[in-house]
């Protein structure tokens, strides 16, 4: 699905994140909590910086080309989820960050 709106992307982030839930329950027996799906991205998020650091030659990796993009995906999905799952509008929360930062920046 090319050109997905961001609402369509956190409307499918949200859907395949109760499907992992499934999965938890079925193998762990509960759903994993808050704290370690923020544990869960935090993870994938080291690994977005050791694949930048394999991609610019400093660190011998193979397929971390592939690996990035995956990660780079996996963490946006996770800030999604981590955001739904704090009660927090996702959209609203980068409207806000632009919105500061770009005030504070000169010209």
């Amino acid at each position: 699905m090319k050109n997905d709106s961001f609402e369509t992307i956190i409307a499918r982030s949200l859907a395949l994140r109760e499907k992992y839930h499934s999965l938890e329950v079925e193998h762990h027996g509960s759903e994993w909590t808050v704290e370690e799906d923020a544990l869960a991205f935090l993870t994938d998020a080291a690994l977005v910086g050791r694949n930048i650091m394999s991609q610019q030659n400093r660190w011998p990796k193979s397929n971390s080309e592939k690996e990035l993009e995956h990660k780079l995906g996996e963490s946006i999905w996770w800030l999604i989820v981590l955001a739904e799952r704090s009660e927090i509008d996702i959209k609203q929360a980068v409207r806000n960050f632009l919105d500061k930062t770009e005030g504070m920046m000169p010209g």
